[in-house]
């Protein structure tokens, strides 16, 4: 077997026993090639083999990473980001960055089916998950609704369960994932560099009467996050998941 390779087999070992965990940084790449007696291009080499594999994230100027867990948010029903992920086993850490009553946008405006003219609460959280701040969104709740929401407590509450709390039913949300990179903007708020690639989730979600509740806007790291899908003949069930 080729150095490299075994070399690769041996910290892929390591980071599938444990001895390496998710999120955590492997040893610097001079400390790795003096421990297994070779030169820096064989263990990189090695390096770029277990990246290939996805055990692995390089980030430049920073150092090698394990992986992050993968993990999946379930498209095919009506929950919070973070109820997705805390269901696959992850602890999800939410922080608010601003909540407040505004004057509703244009482009927000035509989504909820409201007059420029309304106002609604404008919430921006954070989500933290295998120790990165992975997912930015930013939620607008059109009124009645938006005025009884200001005493929740949204670091532990997801949006959807504080609307079921005042009796809002919510019937059905339609959704679309593209492909981005990341905005110096919303860079700051998340664990990577402006131009990294994300994906990008526009969200409305609806009352049984067609009225538009909520609108969403979520941008995922797309090192952290991926989706799939599980096609049957009665329907189809698609996933974020954590990569």
């Amino acid at each position: 077997m080729a150095r490299y390779r075994a070399i690769a087999a041996d910290l892929a070992a390591k980071i599938r026993d444990g001895h390496y965990v998710p999120g955590e940084a492997l040893p610097a790449q001079r400390e790795l090639s003096t421990a297994y007696g070779v030169t820096l291009m064989t263990l990189r080499q090695a390096l770029r083999e277990l990246s290939a594999e996805g055990l692995i994230v390089q980030q430049p100027g920073k150092g090698t990473f394990v992986a992050p867990p993968h993990a999946a948010y379930q498209l095919g029903s009506l929950r919070s980001f973070g109820d997705d992920l805390r269901e696959q086993g992850h602890e999800v850490h939410t922080t608010v960055i601003s909540r407040a009553q505004r004057r509703v946008p244009s482009r927000v405006a035509a989504r909820l089916r409201v007059r420029e003219a309304e106002t609604g609460l404008r919430l921006e959280r954070v989500r933290a998950f295998a120790g990165r701040r992975a997912i930015h969104q930013i939620s607008w709740v059109r009124e009645p609704h938006a005025n009884r929401l200001h005493d929740v407590d949204f670091t532990g509450t997801s949006l959807y369960a504080a609307l079921a709390d005042l009796g809002v039913v919510v019937a059905r949300a339609a959704e679309t994932i593209r492909p981005d990179v990341l905005s110096a903007d919303v860079a700051r708020h998340l664990d990577e560099a402006e131009g990294a690639p994300v994906l990008v989730s526009d969200r409305i979600t609806y009352a049984p009467d067609g009225t538009a509740l909520v609108t969403d806007r979520a941008t995922m790291l797309g090192s952290m996050l991926q989706i799939t899908a599980d096609r049957a003949a009665t329907g189809l069930s698609l996933q974020y998941g954590a990569v």
